[in-house]
């Protein structure tokens, strides 16, 4: 198979008209979350309509109340984690996917600890009503209430993926250990559904809270199914991807050319990443985001990946032929991104794969200045193609090795390296560290937040 092409063909995209996709993006945002806020709203107003003065008065009530509503206000806030992570397109590009996670993690605490005192109270107010001890009553809940037993399951398996992303526990787990266990979340909700809507007494002769809830529990399943299964069969389906190359472009580091039919109509966008499902065995049930390192040449679309875990490190060892499953594009790591047509590129190690896919995206008129740091020469991934493409645009690239002690990218080395950063949309894609270091030098030499862009790759 010949090499794919360095030179992309001209583009061309002002700044003003990304500004205004990125606001129509904004629009499409606060529609979505207005939405999310006004059920929050409607879900809190049905819980607490449930609650009067004569239910206080019962003996335990007090507690039966506060488990009723904090069992419908966490359910909600599950839901709308689920939203969140459910690959739904419009939000996905209005928001992007990486701060759709961090807001899923964010939230995280809340439903489940909202979950964990509708337990608590809900035991407790019940065992003051039929002046048993807790745990025994506990005991006649699970295994005399109809579905109740099911719904205590659900909510191991909530507290089980709680636990295992919890921050200490999931840097001592391997990322498929942890993406299989993290399925038992929506396990646990699925689990939890008939008990709610059947038992619960916010919906016994309430068919407008019955009606509320399973729509809102049909929708996200709905946008699950649709943006998690469909799409993603529809489109590997139509695209045929399979393996035609694996090769080596540095120390620990492999590109993947795929071929597939019709790849230039993936709606994919320089700096964006796809998830990618090697369909063979001991591969083809766990699925890893990995960012184009080219923008696709028809047939043929690249990826770029360091050996960071087992995943990452099987790739190598990927035949030719092997067919692939796709998910995506996702990320706002783009063109659309910036807000002037003077950008600075800043990647570190095997970070420079997006930034390589970005530059033979963004349009010829944009003025582009790209570092890339790396310990040693070896890990100057993609030298030759981002000079080459730099040249053919008239921009200036410059790869900076060394120790990290002796190169950095303080604020006063990116004031001699980039004297006018502070008047660029400056893209910023590395490990944790890389990325906070550079992100607040940048600050401090007068780059606005907004026109600060971020992609991390783990260490």
């Amino acid at each position: 198979m010949a090499d794919m092409p360095v030179v992309a063909a001209p583009r061309s995209q002002s700044a003003n008209a990304a500004t205004r996709v990125r606001r129509d993006r904004r629009v499409v945002a606060d529609r979505i979350l207005l939405v999310l806020g006004v059920g929050f709203g409607l879900s809190v107003a049905l819980a607490l309509s449930e609650v009067t003065r004569t239910t206080l008065a019962l003996p335990g009530g007090v507690l039966d109340a506060i488990g009723r509503v904090s069992a419908l206000v966490g359910t909600y806030l599950l839901l709308v984690m689920v939203v969140l992570v459910s690959r739904f397109a419009p939000l996905e590009r209005a928001i992007g996917q990486d701060r759709l996670v961090r807001w899923h993690r964010r939230l995280a605490p809340w439903p489940l600890s909202l979950i964990v005192a509708h337990v608590v109270t809900t035991t407790l107010g019940y065992a003051a009503a039929a002046k048993t001890g807790a745990l025994r009553e506990l005991w006649v809940l699970v295994t005399g209430v109809p579905n109740m037993l099911a719904a205590f399951a659900g909510f191991t398996l909530l507290v089980l993926a709680a636990v295992t992303s919890w921050r200490v526990a999931r840097r001592r787990l391997e990322y498929e250990t942890w993406w299989a266990v993290h399925l038992y979340f929506y396990l646990g909700l699925a689990l939890s559904f008939a008990h709610q809507v059947t038992t619960g007494a916010a919906f016994v002769g309430h068919p407008l809270a019955r009606w509320w809830w399973t729509a809102l529990w049909v929708a996200t399943l709905g946008l699950v199914v649709a943006y998690r299964v469909l799409v993603p069969a529809w489109r590997s389906l139509y695209h045929r991807l399979r393996v035609v190359r694996v090769y080596q472009e540095g120390p620990g580091v492999i590109s993947v050319v795929v071929e597939g039919r019709h790849v230039e109509r993936l709606p994919v966008e320089g700096g964006q990443f796809l998830q990618w499902r090697f369909l063979r065995r001991g591969l083809w049930w766990q699925a890893h985001p990995y960012s184009l390192s080219a923008m696709p040449r028809p047939p043929y679309l690249r990826i770029t990946v360091k050996a960071l875990g087992d995943h990452s490190a099987q790739l190598s060892r990927i035949r030719p032929g092997t067919f692939v499953a796709i998910e995506g594009p996702y990320g706002t790591f783009t063109k659309q991104a910036r807000s002037s047509d003077r950008v600075a590129l800043l990647g570190a190690g095997v970070g420079v794969t997006p930034l390589r896919a970005l530059v033979e995206d963004l349009p010829d008129g944009v003025d582009v200045v790209a570092l890339l740091r790396a310990s040693n020469r070896h890990e100057v991934v993609f030298a030759q193609e981002m000079q080459t493409l730099l040249d053919s645009r008239g921009g200036h690239f410059r790869a900076l090795v060394g120790p990290r002690s002796a190169v950095r990218l303080d604020a006063m080395a990116l004031r001699r390296l980039v004297p006018d950063l502070h008047r660029r949309d400056v893209y910023i894609c590395g490990p944790h560290g890389f990325t906070r270091q550079v992100v607040k030098a940048a600050r401090a030499l007068g780059v606005e937040r907004d026109h600060i862009h971020t992609e991390a790759f783990a260490t």
